[in-house]
């Protein structure tokens, strides 16, 4: 019986050891990292808004989501769809720039430039712009809740 209880506790040891040292599984190559996920979010707001995509804009921008502009007016996110559905908001072509990202557990605040070609209602607001943007995960989906954008001169 000893002889048992002496082999049974060693191959429990063994496996233990073992299980200790395998390597933690590798994590998902198909899963983006928070910083990826958010900047193809900032191409799909800049694709939706050369679209004219008011419903991929608002699958974006949270329902509470605001926006200083750069004439320092704050617009809603009903504003905004409103301009971009009325073509008052118009992006022809767009190339962004460098983005730097800072995520801060279910936060992440997204700092940009970009080149463009815009108008908005009708005067023409093409140029180089910087923006920050901040994303709040909620309900397992990123969306933006405050933007803020500045032409540079």
């Amino acid at each position: 019986m000893n002889k048992i209880a002496v082999v049974a506790f060693l191959v429990i040891a063994g496996v233990a050891v073992a299980l200790a040292q395998a390597p933690a599984p590798a994590p998902s190559a198909k899963a983006p990292s928070v910083s990826q996920a958010v900047k193809q979010l900032e191409h799909d707001w800049e694709d939706a808004l050369k679209a004219g995509d008011a419903d991929k804009l608002g699958e974006i921008l949270a329902d509470d989501w605001m926006g200083i502009g750069y004439d320092g007016k704050k617009a809603t996110k009903q504003e905004e769809l409103a301009d971009v559905k009325s073509g008052k908001a118009k992006l022809e072509s767009y190339e962004l720039g460098p983005m730097d990202v800072k995520v801060l557990g279910n936060v992440a605040v997204v700092q940009g430039s970009d080149t463009e070609k815009s108008s908005a209602g009708g005067k023409d607001t093409s140029g180089k712009w910087v923006w920050m943007d901040v994303f709040v995960k909620r309900e397992g989906k990123w969306v933006a809740v405050r933007s803020q954008s500045a032409m540079v001169k």
